[in-house]
């Protein structure tokens, strides 16, 4: 709109000055070199328009033919360059798609009309890739390095390579280098701190954490509970040769992460043994109302070592008040309970778990009937039943199971990988009724455990990588013995052997194992 106007205003100005000018005729004379040119005002200004029109016609088409070649120049030159951009668009469609012959000519025709542009180095890296042509793919990344804005490209694409090939030190050294270059680099700060925590170098990984928290790569919650692992893991590592250490290690831990179990067991312990007895309980007590963990429990017990058994159960009892309705709470009372004798309390604390126990609580189900009564029928029964019962939790990192908490995963070295779960383990199978009555059960196959899925770092580590401490080190889990049947158990040295008179009660139960047998998985 407001470009009409001014169009409107424009012819308007025109007009009226022509007007202006037509108005008032005058006359122009030229007198030069003995010739004598008069016209009007009007023709003359007529004229000088005309002239500067056929001037700049004139100087238009010296311009054209004197620039032609350099235009032409620029016009192939764009030709060609667009030839280029839609070969390498082309190849990058074809290494998404996998059509690897496609892939290879676009590669070789981007090379070679746009040169060393990065995109085209990177189409000819992802070719050989897909070629499976490794040592082509490092050259291509190795001549990314020379680069400024395509050195970190580089670096990447070498490390995913060393990975691949799993030299580790090469990888590492990729890491590093991108991560000097860049505190940005997210992949290459967590690589590093993979390889850390691989290596057990827990200093160097504080470092790592440290300029990620300051490139704003992680957030403040995340650097804390890592600082935390990373704190508790120097702690563990030093509890026994220097205790005063490992307790300051140790409360930092727990106050950057009260849930946080190794660490506030730590600090719990150190806590007793220095004195502070209260402090230690307080540590223990507000990571048990966060995360109950048996370690806890076995911490808080044993603050004191003079205590008897039934002093230990109090405490535990105790302890439990900071989160009642768990199921560690139960385990933890009934655990104390039985080192007490109180068979009463260890019952009552399983009691409402009674529908669906654990395999825990199904074996001291079986403790409890042994030593309070001596049935060993129903201890073998709940014994038997631990069996199928729900899997107790356990410290999971990548389908590895441990039974201690370690601060990274032995498989990938990923940094406070393991949670406290139920394993990824498959349930055994049923138990046949008629090989039960046949006394001859044979025991279930040991159930397989869950692969790890795509080992990175750890899976080959070499001879100098030191997975984890030594004194840390996972041990193998044992296998557990297998459990005989019940009707196929001969008789103990203490018992009379059949009686005629409980033959009724031995068909009722029987039967109730048979039920038991037969109930549904």
């Amino acid at each position: 709109m407001i470009r009409i106007v001014f169009f409107l205003l424009g012819v308007t100005a025109l007009a009226l000055g022509t007007m202006w000018i037509v108005e008032r005729p005058g006359e122009i004379v030229l007198t030069w070199q003995g010739w004598r040119i008069a016209t009007s005002f009007t023709v003359a200004l007529v004229a000088l328009a005309a002239l500067l029109v056929a001037t700049i016609f004139v100087w238009s088409i010296f311009r054209f033919f004197a620039m032609a070649p350099g235009n032409m120049s620029v016009f192939l030159r764009a030709r060609r360059e667009e030839r280029g951009w839609r070969a390498l668009s082309r190849g990058m469609i074809a290494v998404g798609a996998g059509n690897l012959q496609l892939a290879r000519n676009s590669a070789n025709e981007a090379q070679k009309i746009l040169g060393s542009e990065p995109l085209a180095m990177l189409l000819a890296a992802q070719t050989a890739q897909l070629d499976g042509d490794a040592p082509r793919a490092e050259a291509e990344f190795r001549a990314m390095l020379a680069q400024p804005e395509t050195r970190l490209l580089g670096l990447r694409g070498l490390y995913l390579e060393a990975r691949r090939r799993d030299d580790f030190h090469a990888a590492q050294d990729a890491a590093e280098e991108a991560s000097k270059s860049d505190a940005s680099i997210l992949w290459a700060s967590e690589a590093l701190l993979e390889f850390q925590s691989i290596r057990g170098e827990w200093d160097e990984a504080l470092a790592t954490v440290e300029r990620e928290y300051k490139a704003g790569t992680i957030d403040k919650s995340a650097m804390r509970r890592r600082r935390a692992v990373l704190l508790t893991a120097q702690g563990l590592v030093s509890e026994h040769s220097d205790a005063e250490k490992a307790l300051v290690l140790a409360r930092e831990a727990a106050k950057l992460a009260p849930s946080l179990v190794p660490a506030a067991s730590l600090a719990g312990r150190l806590e007793a043994k220095s004195g502070s007895l209260r402090r230690a309980q307080r540590v223990i007590e507000k990571a048990w109302a966060i995360a109950p963990h048996p370690e806890l429990a076995e911490s808080y017990g044993g603050l004191r070592l003079q205590d008897s058994a039934k002093e230990r159960l109090a405490r535990i009892e105790a302890l439990a008040q900071k989160n009642p309705d768990h199921p560690e709470a139960a385990i933890a009372i009934a655990r104390a309970a039985i080192e007490a004798r109180d068979f009463l309390a260890a019952r009552e604390a399983l009691q409402p778990f009674a529908a669906n126990p654990t395999q825990a609580m199904c074996l001291m189900m079986a403790e409890i009937e042994a030593l309070e009564h001596g049935d060993h029928g129903k201890a073998r029964e709940w014994t038997v039943r631990a069996v199928r019962a729900q899997r107790d939790l356990a410290w999971v990192a990548d389908g590895y199971i441990s039974e201690r908490w370690l601060p990274a995963s032995p498989l990938s070295g990923r940094l406070d990988a393991f949670e406290w779960k139920e394993p990824p383990v498959a349930p055994a199978g049923p138990i046949l009724e008629h090989v039960v009555e046949q006394g001859f059960a044979e025991p279930a196959p040991a159930p397989a455990p869950v692969q790890a899925i795509a080992p990175s770092v750890a899976a080959k580590p070499s001879e100098d990588i030191l997975l984890v401490p030594e004194d840390a080190r996972p041990r193998a889990q044992p296998k557990r013995p297998a459990i005989a049947p019940v009707i196929a158990e001969p008789p103990l040295p203490d018992d009379p052997g059949p009686d005629p008179e409980r033959d009724e009660d031995a068909e009722a139960s029987k039967s109730v194992l048979r039920g038991w047998f037969n109930r549904p998985a």
